[in-house]
């Protein structure tokens, strides 16, 4: 189901009011994060209607769901598109004609795919901190020889890191890997950390987080394609 405008306005200033109070507790400037609204799964409308409240940066997953979208979405001004689900090697060509960001390169080659379509593109790192076998990602030892890489990529820009923790109800079991993931980039000198979701937001701020990812708290749940 769609939600109305009315009802992702008053969703907006929810998550809005979560972000201000997670960055008074840690001190931070709540304009230094970044909401990226996640509109996997939703039509073109309910990204239109979320930029006419003012959202601009908007987290997709899947390629080739999203270039049906796309046609549909140019003339939104300022808008930027997020890549934010894993991606294939083959796929690479077309990532990097649609979107602006892609937040998951996990290896030097896809970070040398991407650079062959000769776009300017945003990328972050997308780190596997857990054991599950559902999660994409580079093993942390392997971050030094990725971030090389991508540097030798004229056409990329690496921004930070980007991780995401087991599902839990609890938000507080994410913090480590949140923790984790904050200690990684300062040890590589970056600055950007793509981490939180609708229901551990806060904590990921308190953390460090400077994008949170956000779907169902702004859209609610997902229909299943």
């Amino acid at each position: 189901m769609q939600p109305s405008p009315d009802t992702l306005a008053a969703n907006l200033q929810l998550v809005r009011e979560g972000i201000a109070r997670a960055a008074e507790r840690a001190r931070r400037d709540p304009e230094s994060i970044l909401l990226l609204a996640v509109t996997k799964l939703f039509p073109a409308d309910v990204v239109r209607r979320a930029h006419a409240l003012g959202l601009r940066e908007f987290g997709e997953n899947y390629v080739r769901e999203f270039e049906t979208k796309a046609p549909q979405l140019g003339d939104l001004t300022g808008a930027r598109f997020h890549l934010i689900g894993h991606l294939q090697s083959n796929k690479s060509a077309k990532a990097a004609e649609l979107f602006q960001v892609v937040q998951t390169v996990d290896t030097p080659k896809l970070a040398r795919r991407l650079d062959l379509a000769a776009r300017p593109l945003e990328v972050m790192l997308e780190v596997k901190l857990s054991g599950e076998d559902s999660k994409s990602g580079a093993a942390p030892e392997a971050l030094p020889e990725l971030i090389a890489a991508v540097r030798e990529c004229s056409h990329l820009r690496l921004t930070g890191l980007m991780t995401m923790p087991p599902w839990s109800d609890d938000p507080e079991a994410a913090r480590p890997y949140f923790r984790r993931l904050r200690e990684l980039s300062e040890r590589h000198a970056l600055t950007g950390l793509s981490m939180g979701m609708s229901h551990d937001f806060e904590a990921a701020i308190e953390e460090g987080s400077t994008t949170i990812r956000i779907g169902t708290a702004l859209f609610g749940k997902r229909q299943k394609p």
